[in-house]
């Protein structure tokens, strides 16, 4: 059995803009779709907080292809650890414009990040996907 392994981190957007919101979107769909791999990415215009998981080895060669990324400044891994079950099975990649689950930006510039546990930032990952499932994804 393959081992699912989940990521989630941290960078700041460089060129941030919707065409190169919905381009990221394109691609980590139409990738994440050829290799298994869900998650949810969560963003504007300071932020970019992802969660992506599945297959160990596809879940690194996706990571490392993001580090690589130009748009993605001062990237800090949060969360990297094998799990049993996927928060978001059912997205190849969900898009929450950070529009209620997310810290403020003036929280984000004061270091909350710094101090917030890992099961604090997987919590705020499976309100949003308990959110979807109710409700529909944000738009």
């Amino acid at each position: 059995m393959t081992e699912l392994v989940q990521i989630i981190y941290v960078s700041q957007p460089f060129g941030y803009d919707i065409p190169t919101l919905n381009g990221i979107l394109l691609e980590s769909r139409r990738n994440n779709s050829r290799d298994g791999i869900s998650g949810a990415l969560i963003c504007r215009h300071d932020i970019y907080f992802q969660l992506i998981e599945g297959p160990e080895t596809k879940v690194q060669a996706a990571f490392e292809r993001i580090k690589r990324d130009d748009r993605h400044l001062d990237m800090k891994t949060l969360v990297s650890a094998n799990v049993t079950n996927r928060i978001f099975a059912d997205w190849a990649m969900l898009h929450d414009p950070a529009t209620s689950l997310i810290w403020t930006e003036k929280e984000i510039s004061a270091g909350i990040l710094d101090n917030t546990t890992e099961v604090d930032i997987r919590h705020m990952f499976e309100t949003l996907a308990e959110d979807v499932k109710k409700n529909g994804p944000p738009v």
